[in-house]
């Protein structure tokens, strides 16, 4: 979930060069309907924190109800304190700051799917 219609498309770009199937969504409430649509496992939601409408951390617990155990990485250009002040991000919560790089971002998926196989 990512309303910056540049950010979305090159992180939908590089997930599915490395592999990835993913779900796009531009506002809070497409993704939340995506996902209760959706018939296959959805393993991660990756939103930004900060969004018109909802925060991402909102979006999270919402899609967390509909789907238990999903993962859940978060992103943001704006300073901690920024972010903080959007609801707090729960302990254990995955992050990622913007700007990121193609690399860093997938490197951040990997070890976040690799870690829930593990667990």
């Amino acid at each position: 979930m990512e309303d910056d219609p540049q950010v979305r498309d090159l992180t939908r770009e590089v997930l599915e060069t490395h592999g990835y199937r993913v779900l796009v969504a531009e506002k809070p409430i497409a993704a939340y309907t995506m996902s209760e649509g959706y018939g296959e496992k959805i393993h991660l939601l990756l939103t930004d924190v900060v969004m018109p409408g909802i925060s991402g951390n909102e979006l999270a617990i919402q899609v967390l109800k509909q789907r238990p155990g999903i993962k859940v990485l978060f992103m943001s250009g704006y300073t901690d304190h920024a972010v903080i002040h959007n609801g707090p991000l729960e302990n254990g919560v995955h992050f990622l700051q913007k700007p990121f790089t193609p690399s860093s971002l997938a490197t951040k998926i990997r070890e976040i799917l690799d870690e829930a196989s593990h667990s």
